[in-house]
Formats: structure tokens, C-alpha cells, sequence
């Protein structure tokens, strides 16, 4: 786990990250950014694994030597991780540090994760995930002492835009001033959601998605599927290895997701009122990081129907239940009321994050799709 070889296409990335190391050019911290299930963890951490080898060749690490073995259970003594955690003050878990056996047990059984599996990982999902302002002071605790095996002491920071403000402030003292022989890998997949002076510190390393014909070919020797079945499921993923996953496993979120989504726009365009209340009930007793992409999941179907009505199959990305509801949704989806539904899309996402109150959020915008629909 966690070579260069395990990353799933990506090639180009690859090569730049090799000879960033065989020149000497290794940037003190660097901003893995990109589209949601691109492998940007995976190649950060195989980027990590070759900085640690003692004995890299010319594609990857050499996977022998003390360095390897200690990445084989994510245990070297010189990496350090910051991820997005929900504390539990009654487990007594309020730092990353607290939950690297969980942390190891998802990565090792699959490196292209969502936040949502992460959340599940930690059995928090009713939570929003964020890296406290306590993390900073242990990263610097960290990163003070010596490097064990004597090359770079590592920090990968998974999703920076989940930084609390003060934790936020403190890695920026560590990015202006960085101990010698540190790297940062921060890896973002909303880079402008991150402060503007820590983003000025970085090198951005722009992750593109992955071609179609590398997530056919993994889908095809990593998980069995059949060649038409993988090459279906490598269009709809969109680049995104993890929506392809998620497409073979079926899963049951994206299903429960498309069950509401059809829900509403059925009962909006019936005004059955009473349901509706229901509906934004239901979907109050989420988490609100499940309610968020929940949204995320209707901005997405938004834009498949818009497009499906132009009649280029190419350019869309529908699982096939998603595709035979489109059929018959799709028309309503037009230039006259596209943006407005969006907007309170947006909107509504907005208010979620602000923690107004999601019965409120969620019936308003049910009651505004009446009159969207019929735009």
C-alpha cells in the first residue's frame, strides 16, 4: 500500500513527483488540490513514502528497507497526520491522536475514501468534522523533536478546509518559519474554502480526474467487474475513482440521496404540502455534514437533467436509475428556472453551514421548488 504504483492513473502527477525528489526540488509544503476522488491522498502518501526511502529507484519506493516497512503499517515514526475528527469528550477522543487506529484501518482497507466514510470510520456522522485549534500545538510538539530515522520529518494535513481559524493561524507560524528538513503535504478539495496566506505558502500541485480507461482497468483487476460494466461505470464516475466505488458496492447513501431527491421534486410538483413536512423532517434528523451532501447530490442531478435535455449522452454521468428518472424529469429542468433552483441549492447549503435551523432550511426550500417547477 501507498506506492506510486497503487495510485490509480495519474501517471503525469506521478512523474512530476519523482523528479521533484531526484533533483533535489522538494517544496518545504505543497497543496494537493483537485476534484473529490482524484487519489490525491494516495499519491500524497506515496509522494511521503518515497521522501522516507533510504533506497528509492526511478519509479518508486523500494519497499525493503527499515523506512518501508514502518510506512507498511503507517507507523513511521517521522510521519505525522491532521484530519478532520468530531470529539467525544465521554471516549475521551478530542485530537487526531486519538483516532490513528481508525485513521489506519481506512486507509489500509481503501485509500480513496470520502469525508462521509471517514465519519462513518469514527462513528460520528450526526457531527461536522473539523481540526481543532489543540492539533496545532501537537503537530508543533511533533515536529520539535528529532527526526527518528534521520531524513524529513512529514505532516500530511487531509482536507485544510476543515482548519479551525486558530489552528489555521498557528500552521501559518509553521509554514513562514518551517523546522529544517520538514515538508507539509496539505490535501484540499476545496483549496479557496483555505486561508489566503496559508495557500501563498504552498506550492499548489493541481490533481486532474482520472482518465476513463485507467478507472476501467482498475474496476476490471482490483475488483472483478466485467469489461462493459466497467467501462459504464468509469464514464458515470466522472474522473472520480470514489464515485465508481461507490457505484459497484451500491451505495446505500447515494440510493437513500436519490429516493429524496425523486421525493420532493414528486411532491413539489403534486403541492402535496404535508409531505413535504415530512420530507425536510426526515432529512433534519441527518448530520449536518450528511445534510450538505445531500445538497451536493441535488446541485449534481440539477445539472445531469439540465444537460440530458440537450441530448448528448457523453456529457452525462447518471447511474441508470438516475438516467430512466430523467426520462420523464429532465423536461422540467429548462433555461427559465435552472439558475433559480440552484441558487436556493446554494443558499440552502449556506444556511446548513451556518447551523439555521435544517427543518426550517429544508421545508423553505421544498415550498419554493412548488413554484420553481412550474417556471
Amino acid at each position: 500500500m501507498f506506492y506510486f504504483k497503487d495510485v490509480i492513473g495519474q501517471q503525469s502527477a506521478r512523474a512530476r513527483l519523482i523528479q521533484e525528489v531526484q533533483e533535489g526540488r522538494v517544496p518545504h509544503a505543497q497543496l494537493f488540490c483537485g476534484p473529490a476522488g482524484t487519489g490525491k491522498l494516495p499519491l500524497a502518501l506515496a509522494y511521503a513514502r518515497y521522501l522516507c526511502c533510504a533506497h528509492p529507484t526511478g519509479s518508486d519506493a523500494c519497499g525493503t528497507c527499515p523506512s518501508c516497512v514502518k510506512w507498511n503499517k503507517l507507523m513511521h515514526p517521522d510521519v505525522h497526520f491532521m484530519f478532520p475528527i468530531v470529539r467525544n469528550a465521554k471516549a475521551k477522543k478530542e485530537v487526531c491522536d486519538d483516532y490513528l487506529a481508525a485513521w489506519r484501518r481506512l486507509l489500509t482497507t481503501h485509500a480513496y475514501f470520502s469525508l462521509d466514510d471517514w465519519l462513518n470510520e469514527m462513528d460520528a456522522d450526526n457531527g461536522q468534522a473539523i481540526i481543532y485549534a489543540r492539533e496545532s500545538d501537537e503537530i508543533t510538539r511533533k515536529l520539535s523533536l528529532k527526526a527518528v530515522e534521520g531524513g524529513y520529518k512529514i505532516t500530511v494535513v487531509w482536507l485544510p478546509e476543515k482548519l479551525h481559524e486558530v489552528c489555521a493561524n498557528k500552521l501559518l507560524k509553521l509554514l513562514e518559519e518551517p523546522p529544517a528538513r520538514t515538508v507539509f503535504l496539505l490535501v484540499s478539495e476545496a483549496p479557496d474554502q483555505i486561508l489566503t496566506t496559508i495557500q501563498s505558502r504552498t506550492q499548489r500541485f493541481g490533481v486532474p480526474r482520472i482518465a476513463e480507461a485507467d478507472i476501467a482497468e482498475a474496476l476490471r483487476t482490483r475488483y472483478g467487474v466485467q469489461q462493459a460494466d466497467s467501462e459504464a461505470i468509469a464514464h458515470m464516475a466522472n474522473g472520480s475513482f470514489t464515485q465508481a466505488l461507490q457505484a459497484i458496492s451500491l451505495n446505500e447513501e447515494n440510493q437513500l440521496f436519490f429516493e429524496l431527491f425523486v421525493g420532493l421534486m414528486r411532491q413539489a410538483y403534486a403541492r402535496k404540502v404535508r409531505d413535504m413536512k415530512q420530507w425536510s423532517e426526515q432529512l433534519a434528523g441527518m448530520g449536518r455534514e450528511r445534510q450538505k451532501h445531500f445538497l451536493d447530490y441535488c446541485q449534481r442531478m440539477l445539472r445531469e437533467n439540465f444537460i440530458y435535455n440537450l441530448h448528448c449522452p457523453e456529457m452525462n454521468y447518471m447511474t441508470r436509475a438516475e438516467e430512466n428518472f430523467a426520462t420523464r424529469f429532465a423536461p422540467f429542468i429548462n433555461v427559465r428556472n435552472v439558475a433559480g433552483i440552484m441558487h436556493e441549492l446554494e443558499e440552502a447549503q449556506r444556511h446548513i453551514a451556518q447551523n439555521v435551523n435544517p427543518r426550517m432550511v429544508f421545508f423553505d426550500f421544498a415550498l419554493k421548488m412548488i413554484v420553481l417547477l412550474k417556471a
